[in-house]
């Protein structure tokens, strides 16, 4: 029998106080060229165009949308693997986009990453035990030499795995095991933020669940905040305390859990909630299906306007012209009530599916 995901409390293990890891503005735009010498750039691909949230102190943001919204972008500019166009993401408050050497070496330790794919993201010519334990090699402050295998087979055990299995390679080990590995060497460092992009879509889903409630459990555990970012939103509302769906390069509606799944504004979150399977074939029978016409826009060349307009069946000549902000609407803010929440539409309007 499939394991069961554990349902967390909306909010529970989250800190108050200032934001742990804040993004303001964060643009990543890709050049396009023409040309084999001269490489003239004749345009742009806008993979992220303008992202802000926030990330608390042993808190889970849980970023959700179709492939080629620019989330693993997002992901990536987070610990640095690519450097943003414009914008801003402060750790602690200090602007990580600015620092080199050995300044920015000291926070990647603190930021981590867990890759989608376990079965590219390991090497397959070194054994787990050089895996997990390559991170001392960059910090060799964190663990001293003679130590090393003894840390790297106590994160084995930490992660549900054998210790005995340090000598053993990737291929020797499932789907499921290997993203465990793939966990272990991310908590090597000790970090304070985790940066999960899509780390269960590549597996089983009777797997799924045993690797989300391992991952909940080392959050509370080693007091971690995670960015888990995914495109399925049932298991997105099981990790989460805030969820930000984006769509092509922004965000278009943020909230708690509860704000988002039970109260949404957005017409393309409320056509991505209309698309996940609802078990209970009475409740199926009645939930009004949204259905999206036409395709995703290329984000070399975005619509003018709204971004969604070109696929929104609430579209007016106002969307083309104004790009709405992601805010607040009026008729939730009086009064404000618990469904109060920001979204990107001139129309938003709450519509509950069920």
């Amino acid at each position: 029998m499939a394991e069961q995901v554990a349902e967390a409390p909306s909010g529970a293990g989250v800190a108050a106080g200032p934001p742990l890891l804040e993004v303001r503005g964060l643009v990543k735009h890709f050049p396009l060229t023409q040309g084999i010498v001269l490489r003239r750039r004749i345009g742009e691909v806008r993979a992220v165009d303008g992202v802000d949230f926030e990330l608390g102190q042993g808190e889970t943001l849980g970023i959700v949308g179709e492939s080629g919204c620019g989330k693993s972008t997002v992901a990536k500019m987070l610990v640095n693997l690519e450097r943003p166009t414009e914008g801003a993401i402060r750790y602690k408050g200090e602007d990580i986009t600015r620092l080199t050497g050995r300044a920015l070496k000291a926070v990647r330790r603190n930021i981590q990453m867990v890759f989608q794919d376990p079965y590219t993201s390991l090497n397959p010519r070194m054994t787990v035990g050089d895996i997990i334990g390559e991170p001392y090699e960059i910090h060799p402050e964190v663990a001293p030499r003679g130590s090393r295998r003894g840390r790297v087979q106590e994160l084995l055990d930490v992660v549900g795995l054998n210790p005995e299995y340090i000598n053993r390679y990737p291929h020797q080990f499932s789907g499921g095991q290997r993203q465990r590995i793939g966990i272990a060497r991310g908590l090597a460092l000790r970090p304070e933020v985790i940066v999960a992009d899509e780390p269960v879509s590549a597996l089983d889903v009777s797997v799924q669940a045993q690797v989300i409630n391992l991952m909940e459990r080392l959050q509370h555990e080693f007091d971690l905040s995670y960015i888990f970012i995914a495109h399925d939103l049932s298991i997105v509302r099981h990790i989460s305390d805030r969820v930000a769906v984006m769509y092509l390069g922004r965000i278009v509606e943020t909230g708690t859990d509860e704000q988002i799944y039970e109260h949404p504004t957005h017409p393309y979150t409320q056509a991505l909630l209309s698309a996940v399977p609802v078990p209970d074939p009475d409740a199926r029978e009645h939930r009004e299906r949204i259905i999206l016409t036409g395709d995703v826009p290329s984000p070399a060349n975005i619509p003018s306007g709204c971004r969604f307009r070109t696929r929104c069946w609430k579209a007016q000549h106002k969307c083309e012209i104004e790009d709405p902000p992601l805010a607040t609407p009026e008729w939730l803010t009086t009064p404000p009530g618990p469904a109060a929440h920001p979204s990107a539409c001139h129309f938003a309007e709450e519509k509950r599916l069920v």
